[in-house]
C-alpha cells in the first residue's frame, strides 16, 4: 500500500511540475527563457528512489513529454534517464543533505541536459551553432534552476527522504554503526 501511495506522489509532483512548466513558467519567463523542473525531478527520483526506479521513471516521464510537447520521441527520455543516472551517483559519492551540492548537483544535471539536447538537435535537424545565444540560455535556465531549488529544497528533501524509505528501505543507525 505504500508503494502505490508513493507511485501516486509521484504522478502528481509530475503533474505538478507539467502545469508549472506548461502554464505558470510562460508568464515568468526572462527573455523568453524558462526553467526546466523535469531535469531537477530526474535528478532528485535518482537521488532519492535508486538507479533502476529512478531511471525508468525518469525514460518514462521523457517519452510523455515528447509526446506532449517535443519535436522527437525518445530524447528526452534518454537523457532524462541519464540524469537520473547521475543523480544516483552524485547519491553515492556526496551528501544530499547539503543545500550547496544540490546546487552544484543542480548545475551539472542542467548543463549536462542542456548541451546534450543542443548537440542531438544541431545533429538532427542541421542548425547551424549559435554558441553566444546558447550559452546566454543555459546561464539563465541554470539561474532559473538553482534558484527554485533553493525554494523547494524543504520540500524536496521532505518529499525524498519519504520516498527513500519506501522505495531503497534504508534504516539510518545511529553514528556508530
Amino acid at each position: 500500500m505504500k508503494k502505490v501511495k508513493a507511485a501516486l506522489v509521484l504522478i502528481l509532483i509530475f503533474i505538478i511540475i507539467y502545469f508549472l512548466q506548461i502554464n505558470i513558467f510562460t508568464w515568468f519567463n526572462i527573455s523568453g527563457i524558462m526553467p526546466n523542473l523535469f531535469i531537477v525531478f530526474a535528478l532528485f527520483m535518482g537521488l532519492f528512489l535508486g538507479k533502476k526506479l529512478g531511471v525508468v521513471l525518469s525514460m518514462i516521464m521523457g517519452i510523455i513529454l515528447d509526446i506532449l510537447v517535443g519535436k522527437t520521441i525518445g530524447i528526452s527520455g534518454i537523457i532524462l534517464a541519464i540524469v537520473s543516472l547521475m543523480g544516483e551517483y552524485f547519491d553515492k559519492n556526496f551528501s544530499k543533505n547539503n543545500r550547496i551540492m544540490i546546487i552544484l548537483m543542480t548545475i551539472g544535471s542542467t548543463i549536462f541536459y542542456e548541451l546534450v539536447m543542443y548537440m542531438i538537435n544541431m545533429a538532427v535537424f542541421q542548425i547551424e551553432a549559435d554558441i553566444p545565444n546558447t550559452l546566454l540560455i543555459l546561464g539563465i535556465e541554470t539561474i532559473y534552476n538553482i534558484f527554485l531549488v533553493i525554494i523547494f529544497y524543504p520540500i524536496i528533501e521532505k518529499v525524498g527522504y519519504y520516498l527513500e524509505d519506501i522505495f531503497k528501505g534504508r534504516k539510518y543507525l545511529t553514528g556508530y554503526f
